[in-house]
This record gives structure tokens, sequence and C-alpha cells, in this order.
């Protein structure tokens, strides 16, 4: 498959005529060719209708013809090969290693949800046989399951090229939902976006699905964007990104006359609490580890660790030393797009202007495009009193608060905002101050560590990655994991319906072998 800079609408490419966008390399800041044409509203509409006129038809496909449609585009995205590896180095800066194993994440996601579909337990069917004889009232047939609610809007994320962005876990999840999916490519790396849309293109031929099963836009502004999400047509949006662009799409579909749920994973600093006897007998072994977490990828990790609370005193001092002396070896790297580098500038030099707070070190100085790691802190009572503080620099750089006791830490933690992830170092003598902290922990993130890092999502059955707003949207969901399928699919109950008409799911003879649950009683 070769990058033509073209749309992806339904089975067609189409050129797009509504403004240029051009991918950069990120190393260099250099134009690469094709110039990609920005969608108009009309490619939009199309797209739309498309996926209007398929969703009947595909939501209603067997779980295992689905299963094999995305181990189909998991083969499909395989096939490309090193030019896909290639062209997204050049796009995002990120190194072969990473991208090969992001590869591996993207694919793995697809056939993990192969495997949610073949096992049936997502649809949650009901059967509530009637017993007419019941007294003293009769009980009425009831059966339940959970469809797709329809077309779905996808934002491509820039951090995860790949396994956030065209066949990501939102994407991944939709298809496997039922649900078609129109996908926003991020400019940042549009090759990377085309390729993987051709690959998923051609994965709806090989199955024999409707086109407008899936479709690709580009978009050169944010009017594209902003219509797709306005557009009665789709009913669900899934968005990892900052929170500015995050609120602006909630809002947008909460003003609909339809309002529909947003899927935003946003804004999280991710803090990193160290107790004290945890501190007193391995500061230097948990800095090591802090610092490899803090810089792995430039930083530019939504579970990144921003924040380190600590009750003051001399561990602590003594994990700061070993920080900022392991920070000084790191080299700058090269970030993934020249704005997100400005943007990480912009940032620490937020932190600097602060008279609060002390620049305990810094990683190497490098190229204008990469990012030199950094590490303040500042104590507890400066970072109560200026909100600036509590602010997120996308990137690698992170604030430790000293505290002066215990209850200031936890005065710290309960005036933080939502977070995807909070990680605790503890030692068994500091077992029962966990404890105190843990109703607290909980109310503030989605996903709780013990003696780790946030960094490293695990793609599996019992992942969370979500969290209380700003972290999310919302927090009853989930972006990673076989659970975020939830989010696009909705219950529907039938009443007493003829069995010749109900749902393939809640027959009597099980044509589909999915698990039901009888009078409350799971059998297969």
């Amino acid at each position: 498959m070769s990058i033509t800079g073209q749309l992806q609408i339904g089975q067609s490419q189409v050129p797009g005529k509504n403004g240029e966008i051009l991918a950069l390399d990120a190393a260099t800041g250099a134009a690469l060719p094709p110039a990609f044409g920005g969608a108009t509203l009309g490619d939009l509409d199309v797209a739309c209708a498309l996926a209007d006129s398929a969703f009947d038809l595909y939501r209603v496909t067997r779980p295992q013809d689905r299963a094999h449609f995305l181990e189909t585009i998991a083969l499909n995205i395989l096939a490309l090969g090193d030019p896909l590896i290639e062209r997204c180095m050049r796009e995002t800066g990120l190194p072969r290693s990473r991208l090969e194993g992001e590869r591996g994440r993207t694919v793995g996601q697809l056939r993990l949800f192969a495997a949610v579909l073949r096992d049936g337990t997502f649809l949650d069917a009901r059967i509530d046989p009637a017993q007419p004889e019941r007294t003293p009232l009769p009980r009425v047939d009831l059966r339940l399951q959970r469809i797709a609610i329809g077309p779905v809007a996808v934002f491509g994320a820039s951090n995860f090229p790949l396994a956030f962005s065209v066949a990501g876990g939102d994407t991944a999840s939709a298809l496997a939902a039922g649900c078609p999916v129109i996908v926003k490519a991020h400019s940042a790396h549009p090759g990377t976006s085309e390729l993987v849309g051709q690959a998923i293109a051609q994965g709806v031929r090989d199955c024999k699905l409707p086109e407008g099963v899936f479709s690709l836009l580009f978009d050169s502004g944010r009017t594209v964007g902003q219509t797709l999400v306005a557009d009665r047509r789709i009913k669900a949006v899934g968005f990892t990104g900052s929170r500015s662009g995050g609120v602006a799409l909630m809002n947008i579909a909460a003003a609909r006359e339809e309002p529909i749920p947003v899927y935003a994973e946003m804004s999280s600093i991710n803090p990193v609490v160290l107790l004290p006897h945890a501190l007193s007998t391995r500061a230097e072994a948990i800095a090591a580890d802090f610092v490899a977490a803090l810089t792995l990828g430039a930083g530019q990790f939504c579970t990144n660790p921003g924040l380190v609370l600590a009750v003051d005193g001399a561990p602590l001092r003594e994990f700061e030393r070993a920080a900022a002396q392991a920070l000084a070896d790191v080299p700058a790297a090269t970030m993934l797009t020249p704005g997100i580098n400005q943007s990480y500038r912009s940032g620490i030099a937020r932190l600097k202007a602060q008279s609060t707070v002390e620049t305990l070190g810094t990683g190497q100085a490098g190229e204008p495009l990469q990012a030199q790691a950094a590490l303040f802190a500042t104590s507890a009572a400066d970072f109560l009193g200026q909100p600036v503080l509590r602010e997120e620099v996308f990137g690698a750089a992170s604030l430790i608060v000293r505290c002066p006791d215990e209850t200031a830490l936890l005065k710290v933690l309960e005036t933080l905002e939502g977070q995807l992830t909070i990680a605790v170092h503890a030692a068994a003598q500091d077992r029962f101050t966990l404890g105190a902290l843990l109703p607290t922990l909980e109310k503030k993130a989605g996903r709780l560590l013990l003696d780790g890092f946030g960094t490293g999502v695990e793609v599996g059955h019992a992942m969370l990655h979500g969290g209380p707003f700003p972290a999310t949207s919302d927090t009853r969901t989930t972006s990673v994991g076989s659970l975020a399928i939830e989010r696009f699919l909705r219950p529907v109950a039938y009443q007493n319906f003829l069995p010749e008409l109900l749902p393939p799911a809640l027959a009597d003879h099980n044509p589909w072998a999915v698990p039901q649950r009888i009078d409350g009683t799971l059998a297969r």
C-alpha cells in the first residue's frame, strides 16, 4: 500500500479539497510528502450517510463474523510491514522498538476484542421466562441484551499513533460492538493514519461488509471534527487528547438536539506517593525507577508521573538527590511535534518562573526540537496556594511536593482533581498509613498501583484506563481493556415477544451459543 494523501470515505479514496495538511519530520521539522487534503463538509456528510446506512446491517452480524473482521484488520496491519514503522518513526520521532511494540499492542487489542466477541458475554443476554401461574400476579416473559448504539466518531491521538489512533482501542471496541466508525485522523501523523486506514478498508472488503463500516477523514482545521460530533447520525465519540479539546467536544455533544456521550481521556498528572518507611529503606532504588518512568518516551504518556508527594525529611532529600543525579544522565529526546515541544517548554518556563519552586535537576540539553527532562520541588503550602502548580506539563517534567507531615500529605491528595493513576510506594511498616489514605486514593483515581508507576498499560480484562474528571469525561468507563466495548452498547428489553422475532442471542435454542442468564443463573 502506498500513501496517497487522500481521504478514505467508505471504499472510495477521495482527494480532500479543504485546505492542505503536511506531515513534518519530528526530528528536523522538514515537510514530508505527500500533501493531504482536508475533508469538506460534503465529504463528511457522505461518510456519515454511509455509516448510517451500514449500521442496521453491521450491527446484526454474528459476533463470530465481527471477530473474523477484527482479526483480518490485525493481519492487514502486520502486512504493511516496515513502511508503516518507518513512516511513523519520521512523523513522530519515536524509536523503532517503541513503534514495533505499539504495533503489537494494536494488533493485540484487535485480537482481544475478537476473543470477547467469540465469548459472547458482552451481550449480557438475560431471560426471565414467563410464569403465568405465579400468584398473586403472573410474570411476563422478559428478555434483555445489549446492542450497538450507532455510528461512532473516533479522534486519533498524538502520543500513540497506532494504539490510540486509527485502529486503536476506541476503533477496535466500537467495531466489536457493531458500530460503524468514522475516524478523524490526527494531523501530526497523516501518513501513518492513511496506511492503517487502508488496512481497515481492505478488511471491510475482505469480509464483504457494508462500505460505510469505516471511513477516515483529515481536517485542515477544526470545523470537520466539530461538525462530525454535532452530526445527528453520530451516536458516541471516542477521544484521547488535551483537556481543552475534550471539553470542547463534550460541549458540542451536550448541546445537540439529541445529546450523545463523549468518552474523552484527557488530563492527568498521576501522583506518586512515597510513604516514610519505603523512602527510608529504598530511596535510591525508587528514584532510579521514577526517573526511568518519567523520561520514558520523552514523558509523552498519559500516565506519566508528573507529581510526587512525600513527607519532608532526610529520606526525601536523599530521593531528590538520587533522582536529580539519575536525571542528569538522561539524553534529550525528540518530542512528537514542534507544537508539543513548544507547549512543554512553556510549561517548564511557567514552573521556573514561580519563586516558590526549586529546580532540582535537569536532563541533558539537545537539539531545538528535543526536550530536556526536568525535576522541581515546592512545599505543600505553596502547592495548595498556587493553582498554577497543579496544571499538567505534558512531557518529562515532575514536581515534588514536600509535606510537613502525613496530615498535610492527605490534604494535598484531597485537593487534587481526578487522575488516571496514583502510585504508592510503601514498606510493610507503612500499611496503616496506606490504609488511611486508601479511601481518598479510590475516590481520586481509576487505577491504584503499589510499588510501581502508571506507565505501561496492560491490555487485558481487568485493566482500567479511566478516572474521575478531568482524567476522563466519564469515570465509569475505560478506554483500554475488554470493558471498553461497554461504551458503545446499550441494553434493550423484549417483553412477551414472538419467538421468531427475538434476536438470536435471546432465542431459546440459542443459535449463536452465547452465555444466557436464565432466571438469574448463567448458562451456555
